[in-house]
């Protein structure tokens, strides 16, 4: 019988991305973005019912029961937390499970300019970490959420699904509540927070209306607000909240946003070039009287040019950010061609470089 307790301490060692357990197939490490079957036997039914029930909470089996799948995370011997998702498929269980670092990244490890930190000094407003799913944005946000909780004495409260990384009282009041466990929704999370006297409300998804919605007010009304979309520019963010709402209340909603937005961080993870992990790529846009103009205006479509003549103010394209990468030997040519954002001037610049150095070898 396969042990979890044994997987998760090689998982650790190994400082893999995700463990994924399935009927049919021997336990998956993915390791530096690829999918690496261990030499093990081959999981049975039974083997992921065993593996479900060494981890998961009773509530958690229920909710599994009744709903079919389910979430939460948990720390492993002070060694890591792992976020979990276990769900029925062909009438089998897979567990899925994604390894979050005990140790709390700083800013120069993210790759993320240090500018960036003067920002968590704002008394009020909405700082945005987006990108897809496995994109590093929570990651991002604990390395923020900490820089605050080592420098502001403020009553910090974040609201997660589930809690991930876990924050200590520093010179901050740090409180964590998680969905499920200890309030039922966002909507009802935020709606609480705004009268349990917090400085700063780390909102772990703006996942609908009513959600960003309540994140915006509480913005607006004295709070420094954090939270994520699946969004892959701060263009397609701005736009993304923005349309979210009904006509008639969109032009409000540019104007509260305006006021409100303090930065969004877009990012993405790519493998590097020498096959020893990951490193992310980041698109900043700060929002400055020029951005804020444009949203107010209804210009969105400008703001990527923005973002491109303000790069002395600490902003940066995502194709920006990739060619640094590239060029400093990083990641690989293909990694900047399949993610970025303008794909014929991506494609020059890279033929630009590759000519200077054949030029330089020359």
């Amino acid at each position: 019988m396969i042990q979890m307790d044994k997987l998760l301490v090689a998982a650790v060692q190994k400082e893999v991305e995700d463990i994924i357990l399935t009927v049919g197939r021997p336990p998956v490490f993915r390791l530096h973005g690829e999918l690496r079957s261990l030499q093990t036997k081959v999981l049975e039914p039974e083997d992921t019912v065993a593996l479900m029930k060494s981890i998961t909470p009773e509530h958690k089996q229920q909710e599994l029961q009744e709903l079919g799948s389910t979430d939460f995370g948990f720390a492993f011997k002070k060694k890591a937390r792992f976020r979990v998702a276990v769900f029925r498929q062909q009438n089998h269980l897979c567990i899925v499970l994604r390894l979050i670092p005990w140790r709390i990244l700083t800013f120069r490890e993210l790759g993320l300019d240090e500018r960036i930190q003067e920002l968590l000094y704002k008394p009020r407003g909405l700082i945005l970490v987006t990108g897809p799913t496995g994109s590093g944005k929570t990651t991002t946000l604990a390395t923020m959420i900490d820089f605050i909780n080592q420098n502001r004495r403020v009553h910090l409260i974040t609201i997660e699904d589930p809690i991930e990384y876990r924050h200590e009282h520093k010179e901050a009041v740090v409180t964590q509540r998680e969905l499920g466990a200890d309030v039922p929704d966002f909507k009802e999370a935020l709606r609480r927070a705004l009268r349990q006297a917090p400085d700063v409300i780390l909102v772990g998804e703006m996942r609908d209306l009513d959600s960003t919605q309540l994140a915006i007010a509480a913005a607006e009304t004295g709070h420094l607000v954090f939270s994520t979309l699946h969004t892959n520019s701060a263009q397609e963010t701005v736009e993304r909240i923005v349309d979210q709402f009904p006509t008639a209340q969109q032009e409000q909603v540019r104007t509260q946003l305006a006021s409100t937005l303090v930065t969004v961080i877009s990012q993405t993870l790519l493998p590097r070039a020498d096959g020893k992990g990951v490193v992310a790529a980041h698109e900043i846009l700060i929002a400055n009287n020029a951005v804020r103009n444009l949203i107010r205006e209804n210009k969105m479509f400008r703001i990527d040019s923005t973002i491109q003549t303000s790069r002395d103010k600490g902003m940066k394209l995502l194709d920006d950010a990739l060619i640094e990468l590239y060029a400093g030997g990083v990641i690989d040519k293909g990694e900047v061609l399949s993610r970025c954002r303008y794909s014929e001037d991506t494609t020059n610049r890279v033929r630009e470089l590759e000519l200077a150095e054949v030029h330089q070898n020359g």
